[in-house]
């Protein structure tokens, strides 16, 4: 993938744009809650500084209506945060657009939400020309939201004289482009969840590419009643069975698999006291709630991963926040962490795993990216990406 790198730019006394991603969350008092986005956003700030930039850093905050300042939008606990981590001063600059924006070289301020700008959600071009015409350099450091095309996400890039990419941006698309684009066979892919209807269009993506794709939760349950498995009460969507059998079969015709779970755990509730059974695939009762998949299973699922070259994981195989029902997620991560291979994993719920279990530090790439990392394995172009790879050839 081609994109002009934060790195590859000459800073000294430019004025740079960053676009972070400092959508933190907040409790009713203005206090940070977590703030892994901050901290990530630090590196790029503080590689500026040291080249001996003048520092203009935006991004939103929550769903603000545009052109109307509420409190509850501000990002001034940001600003101070971020002056904790740089140990300096940070301003917070309002009605930075139309008011301009005085910093000198060496020196840092956090422009107000982004997202109080008229025009911002719809990219409108005039936006994007005056706050291009702010900077020298723009930086993208946000690829959580690389799939929207926005004023600061992409109309910026089209019109400032230089649009390159930050640290995190560049360190998300190295990894996604070494597992997707140019992996190390064989090529895994864990895809899990409640529902085949929300990563329907990321399993046939998915299908054309990989060697193993490993399904689990309710998708998995989607996938046994279309090799005529009984599920019991078990989620799952009937009406998507006919996609799941489109999807086996595209995995046949290229001689990879769909590997089907052959025990499963099931209980006859859905809670934490329910009372874990293990039986084979095709001995679920009616009353049956397949929660997870069974040992069996989970030790096939671990030795195709053992060989694999590349792991894409995204989706939990069970419910796996209730012990009992954790086992296969549990197994599989280990797996994993052991792995080999070049291992990537993203989503809300593969990174509570992660966590859960304590391998962060042994997968290769955690992408914090959300939905913009589903539309790269759905395979979708991502505008805040094409158009840095657009302004690299320029």
């Amino acid at each position: 993938m081609n994109f002009l790198r934060m790195s590859d730019v000459s800073l000294a006394g430019k004025k740079v744009f960053i676009r972070a991603d400092l959508n933190v969350p907040q409790n009713d008092a203005g206090v940070i809650m977590d703030d892994t986005r901050i901290r990530a956003s630090i590196p790029a700030i503080q590689y500026a500084l040291d080249q001996g930039a003048a520092v203009m850093v935006t991004s939103h905050l929550g769903r603000p209506v545009e052109g109307e300042f509420s409190p509850e939008d501000t990002l001034g606990p940001i600003a101070l945060r971020i002056a904790d981590l740089l140990g300096r001063k940070v301003p917070l600059v309002s009605n930075w657009v139309e008011g301009g924006v005085k910093v000198g070289p060496g020196e840092v301020v956090l422009l107000e939400n982004c997202r109080i700008n008229k025009g911002e959600k719809k990219n409108d071009d005039e936006l994007a020309k005056k706050i291009a015409s702010l900077c020298d350099v723009y930086v993208n450091d946000a690829f959580g939201t690389a799939h929207r095309a926005e004023a600061t996400t992409h109309g910026v890039a089209k019109y400032a004289k230089v649009a390159c990419a930050g640290p995190l941006m560049a360190a998300e698309l190295d990894a996604l482009g070494k597992a997707l684009l140019s992996p190390q066979k064989p090529l895994v892919a864990i895809v899990a969840g409640s529902k085949v209807s929300t990563k329907l269009t990321i399993l046939k993506t998915l299908a054309n590419k990989v060697d193993q794709l490993i399904v689990g939760g309710g998708i998995a349950n989607t996938f046994l009643l279309a090799k005529g498995l009984p599920i019991g009460k078990s989620l799952a969507e009937p009406d998507l069975v006919n996609e799941a059998r489109e999807i086996m079969a595209m995995m046949e015709a290229r001689g990879a698999e769909v590997p089907i779970p052959t025990d499963v755990i099931v209980a006859n509730e859905f809670s934490a006291q329910a009372r874990a059974n293990k039986v084979m695939v095709d001995q679920v009762q009616n009353d049956d709630m397949i929660l997870d998949i069974g040992p069996r299973t989970a030790a096939k699922l671990a030795m195709i991963i053992s060989n694999a070259g590349t792991i894409v994981w995204n989706g939990p195989m069970g419910v796996f926040e209730i012990e009992q029902f954790g086992g296969g997620t549990k197994m599989l991560a280990a797996a994993i962490a052991h792995s080999p291979a070049f291992t990537i994993g993203g989503g809300g719920d593969t990174l509570a795993a992660i966590s859960k279990y304590d391998i962060s530090n042994q997968i290769d790439y955690i992408s914090t990216g959300g939905g913009a990392f589903l539309e790269f394995l759905e395979g979708k172009t991502l505008p805040a990406v094409e158009i840095l790879t657009q302004r690299a050839t320029k």
